[in-house]
């Protein structure tokens, strides 16, 4: 799996681990993302839909009238 570094402020790093409880900055930035991801996966099975990019929207031709 491909690693990504980023900079982060350092004080919300160690606020997401106290309040994950977890020692780890690398870790509690993960479960913070996962988190993340899970809850748009859980949100999309429960409504049906997905968000699409205005990329997509404008790529989608109108509907025919008439």
């Amino acid at each position: 799996m491909a690693k990504v570094s980023i900079s982060l402020d350092a004080e919300l790093v160690v606020e997401v681990m106290v309040l994950a409880g977890i020692g780890s900055p690398q870790d509690a930035v993960e479960a913070v993302v996962r988190d993340y991801v899970a809850r748009g996966h859980r949100t999309e099975a429960r409504t049906g839909s997905v968000e699409r990019s205005p990329r997509e929207a404008e790529a989608t031709p109108p509907d025919p009238q008439g």
